[in-house]
């Protein structure tokens, strides 16, 4: 065969593999440019993305998760490009634009997002956000604070579509049928493999499917997993995917002599007071957003002590209730934060009550209390319904739930005039609402009220407008914003608690009542340290009794949200045994006190001076406690490091295995 001949058939095989190997470039590049804008938006919490991460190792991840997401979803485009005929590029276009730019919406959306969950947004989503009917409204707002990620979108999008108008003009017919049937096979042949293997993310037998705890290979905090990530390949790599998967760490009996959840009172148990069960009263505020950092009581380190926080009432309190030096949270959204301070049930892996564990027997501290006379409620201003908070409120021991059709109904407040326009009735009139309507509530009762306007949009009610509203940040070292649209609403959230107070100590309940003051979990960061890996799970833990009975001021030691119900039910000389994954806070000492949270595939885990970040398989980071920034790993050269691991390993074990058999509630076991 000639050389001319060669070229010329070489020529009619590229009319077609060149278009379909261009366009996958084009979808590299709009993945990429997504990415770009991904971290862009959030530099203040990924500033120091290049402190320990080289770019090359950053890429190459990023390559090997965009290669999966592309083949995934670039697959139909490439199938229609080898059944159709010539004269239908404008169909392929087509296709091309529409699936690569709701990727890339995907990616400049969850840019947003981010700032809210510090992770790559996954299928859970659709199931956390099934009973909200105010997301196009949400969506609105969100799309006009971003209009540059807006415009950059419609940019792209339309990029894309005459780029690939153009390559296709390279899409030339075949001289016969034969020729062109050929042709279609070798695109489908050489496409096929690099399809499979790239959908895998690597190529040999002993490659597994990458999952998105993947990226962790590539980062040094898991915090930066979302930078080589992409939100398709988070999407399509949790549908309809095992969450809970027994690693079976130790064999039974050596599980349980590591460490069990199960709390018997005889063992637990320190008879805090012998006549309190039945008699004292419980209120748990569980406040959104109320990140550790907006307390300046409780960050006296910060500016030299000058730094004075937006909480002026939180902190008041702080000062006369049972506080301790670290204080987290054990998940990163509204619907970690609920199983995790009710019925002290972390969150591993995916949100508790989006998972099919949902429908095991769960209690809680309402529930148990239950059992003892207790009165049961929770109030929460939004929709009844909403984030599945009355649902998981049920099924946790609230017999009675009011949200806003309650509040609506009741001729004593303002209804529909008090509500935000968004997610529920603003925290004032709620709270005030709550206040009162304890006191029809029998005693002994326990109640939890979760606030809602310290939250995005970040709104305040017109009236205060004038007087909480944006303002600058002072510059320190150590900040990482200029402003904080958060804080005016942290203000006002702070008032409203305030006046809560306020209507309560005029109430008959309010001295025989023991308060606990929470968020369910952290939101914008202002300074360094609330940005990293830990930092992000600090928030307010306190436990304030108006009589005076129990301990206050702030001790050392570690708490956590899950640490609230057993230290409740103990202190209150609770007498049956009960499942809590935290520990009596009043009973355990200060070097024995723990906390555990998930991040982007790596649990972390707080105790004896020290952070482990362990991926399920091996350590992958020890840093100092004391080290607020994070950055030296001191892996290897900490003699604990040893005991953290099968610590954090029986707590991993116990939660999966308890979970995938129904054995979250004492009478299962």
């Amino acid at each position: 065969m000639s050389h001319a001949a060669s070229h010329h058939i070489a020529m009619r095989y590229l009319s077609l593999l060149l278009p379909a190997f261009l366009h996958l470039v084009v979808a590299y590049v709009a993945m990429m440019a997504g990415r770009v804008a991904y971290v862009a938006e959030n530099w203040a919490t990924l500033n120091t993305l290049f402190d320990g991460n080289s770019v090359g190792t950053l890429l190459a991840g990023s390559l090997r998760f965009d290669t999966s997401a592309i083949m995934y979803t670039n697959a139909v485009v490439i199938v229609v490009m080898a059944l159709l005929p010539c004269n239908r590029k404008q169909l392929v276009t087509w296709l091309f634009t529409i699936v690569n730019g709701l990727c890339l919406v995907m990616n400049l959306a969850d840019a947003v997002y981010y700032q809210y969950t510090g992770r790559r947004t996954t299928m859970s989503v659709f199931s956390e956000f099934s009973n909200e009917g105010n997301l196009g409204k949400i969506f609105m707002t969100e799309t006009l604070g971003h209009w540059y990620l807006f415009l950059l979108g419609i940019v792209l999008i339309a990029a894309m579509y005459f780029v690939s108008r153009s390559i296709m003009k390279m899409w030339k017919p075949a001289q016969t049928k034969k020729d062109d049937i050929w042709r279609r096979v070798v695109l489908v042949l050489l496409f096929a493999p690099v399809c499979i293997f790239g959908i895998r993310g690597g190529i040999g037998r002993a490659i597994r499917p990458i999952t998105v705890s993947n990226a962790n290979q590539y980062v040094v905090r898991p915090t930066e997993t979302a930078v080589v990530l992409n939100t398709p390949f988070s999407m399509l790599r949790t549908i309809g995917k095992s969450v809970f998967n027994d690693p079976k760490y130790f064999a039974a009996d050596k599980l349980e002599s590591i460490y069990t959840p199960l709390h018997m009172p005889q063992n637990d148990s320190i008879s805090h007071s012998s006549d309190t069960l039945g008699k004292r009263n419980v209120v748990v505020l569980i406040v959104e957003s109320f990140g550790r950092e907006y307390s300046g009581a409780m960050n006296k380190h910060i500016n030299g002590g000058r730094y004075e926080g937006y909480t002026p009432f939180l902190d008041s309190l702080y000062q006369q209730s049972l506080s301790f030096e670290y204080s987290f949270a054990n998940g990163r959204k509204s619907i970690d934060g609920m199983p995790s301070i009710l019925s002290g049930i972390p969150y591993f892996v995916e949100p508790f009550f989006l998972t099919p564990a949902a429908m095991n027997k769960v209690s809680g501290i309402a529930g148990e209390l239950a059992t003892c006379g207790y009165q049961t409620a929770f109030f929460h201003g939004a929709d009844n319904g909403s984030m599945g908070f009355e649902a998981f409120a049920r099924a946790s021991g609230f017999r009675e739930y009011y949200g806003r059709n309650e509040y609506d109904a009741d001729k004593r407040f303002g209804g529909e005039k008090d509500f935000d326009g968004t997610w529920a009735i603003w925290d004032e009139p709620f709270m005030q609402y709550y206040a009162m309507e304890m006191s029809s509530i029998k005693e002994p009762f326990v109640t939890t009220l979760f606030t809602a306007s310290s939250h995005h949009p970040f709104k305040v009610p017109e009236q205060y407008a004038g007087i909480y509203r944006d303002e600058p940040l002072p510059q320190y070292e150590g900040v990482v914003r200029e402003d904080n649209p958060i804080h005016k609403c942290v203000r006002y959230t702070d008032m409203a608690l305030r006046r809560f107070f306020d209507t309560a100590r005029q109430q008959p309940w309010y001295e025989n009542t023991i308060f606990i003051i929470t968020a369910d979990h952290t939101n914008k960061h202002d300074h360094e340290e609330y940005g990293t890996d830990l930092g992000l799970f600090s928030v307010p833990i306190l436990f304030y009794d108006p009589s005076g009975r129990m301990p206050r001021g702030q001790r050392k030691g570690i708490a956590q949200q899950t640490d609230i119900m057993p230290t409740v039910l103990n202190y209150l000389g609770y007498d049956k045994p009960y499942i809590a994954f935290g520990k009596d806070l009043l009973a355990t000492p200060e070097e024995q006190t723990w906390a555990v949270n998930y991040i982007n595939g790596i649990y972390q885990y707080v105790k004896y001076g020290y952070v482990l970040q362990f991926d399920g398989q091996k350590t992958r980071a020890v840093y100092a406690l004391s080290e607020r920034l994070m950055r030296h790993n001191l892996m290897g050269k900490v003699k604990e490091q040893k005991t953290m691991e099968q610590e954090l390993k029986a707590i991993i074990q116990q939660y999966m295995y308890r979970m995938n058999n129904d054995m979250i509630a004492a009478e299962h076991n």
